[in-house]
């Protein structure tokens, strides 16, 4: 069954390591993902995001061209394996010629600046899917997570900040240019803006059901039912944090059973069209019963206990995203 995720930090991690003078690779690593994982595991196509911490870097869009950088050398290196693809036609080609696929996305919609220009300049260097926003507030809007002091610290959904006008101003250039929205990490009120500003699917590329995971990163049914009426989809997060409410004392750890429940809600409340894979591989630290990208189908075998039936599997694997891609490249 064909792999198509919409969401990894592998090339950040390879990065890191890199300045750090380790000599990490993507043919084989430690990491969730690598080449000899994503093999075994079946992939077709893998989102790899250049994620950029807004509180660390001086300089966001640089650093995002150094690990773009990366991420070109490491597809050359590999190139009779996997190659980058920025339209439907080179992932059908790599199919059938059997490599696989890689897509260079944006896990931080600050790299650019405010600057449409540059915008355009990362369209011109192979971006095809862009978050608005990360944990940080930046020119175009605001993170969904409100972190209060005192008694009530914590996580709350933002629901008073919208997008600015700048952000406004992206979205239409990203649907002009062909850069998938990506709302993951937005907050509730600027996720209302995207569906009011947009005419066309986008993704929530690594986000779960709120109703059975409270966490803010989540979408709520509204979000879930319009994204599906819109033909959009949400990539189920591996993470243990946004699968399920746990108690204090309860063992954290990522379960296949709860990856499954959140696809059947989504199911349910959206249509099985919008669901897909997003599993924030080597964004986790915590502990996955699916260990890595060699253990899909696991995922798989899962999802028939559950009840999903074969086309709904593959739906969820890859026609899913495939078809907004098709639509949106």
């Amino acid at each position: 069954m064909k792999v198509f995720d919409m969401h990894c930090d592998t090339i950040s991690e390879i990065h890191e390591d890199r300045k750090k003078g380790g000599d990490a690779c993507l043919r084989s690593n430690g990491l969730h993902v690598d080449l000899e994982k994503m093999k075994k595991g079946d992939y077709g196509l893998q989102n790899f995001a250049v994620y950029v911490h807004l509180g660390r870097e001086k300089n966001p869009f640089l650093c995002a061209m150094e690990m773009i950088d990366t991420f070109y050398e490491e597809m050359e290196r590999n190139r009779e394996i996997i190659r980058p693809v920025t339209s439907c036609e080179e992932i059908r080609r790599n199919l059938e010629e059997g490599r696989m696929s890689a897509m260079l996305t944006v896990e931080e919609g600050g790299v650019c600046l405010g600057d449409v220009r540059l915008l355009r300049d990362f369209y011109r260097l192979g971006v095809r899917m862009m978050t608005l926003t990360w944990n940080f507030p930046n020119e175009l809007g605001y993170p969904n997570r409100v972190v209060t002091e005192g008694p009530g610290r914590g996580c709350y959904p933002d629901t008073e900040h919208g997008l600015t006008e700048r952000g406004v101003e992206f979205l239409e250039e990203m649907e002009r240019l062909g850069i998938i929205i990506d709302i993951s990490h937005l907050n509730d009120a600027g996720i209302r803006d995207v569906f009011a500003h947009t005419k066309k699917p986008f993704v929530a590329s690594h986000s779960n059901a709120r109703a059975l995971a409270s966490h803010p990163r989540n979408l709520t049914d509204d979000m879930i039912r319009g994204l599906g009426e819109r033909g959009g989809v949400a990539g189920i997060n591996y993470c243990a944090a946004f699968l399920h409410d746990w108690k204090d004392g309860e063992e954290k750890r990522s379960r296949l059973s709860h990856m499954t429940a959140h696809m059947k809600h989504m199911k349910e409340v959206g249509g099985i069209g919008c669901v897909g894979l997003g599993s924030d591989f080597d964004g986790i630290v915590d502990e996955l019963e699916l260990r890595d990208a060699s253990g899909l189908e696991l995922l798989e075998a899962e999802m028939r206990r559950q009840g999903f039936t074969s086309s709904e599997i593959e739906a969820v694997f890859y026609g899913n995203v495939m078809r907004v891609y098709r639509e949106i490249l």
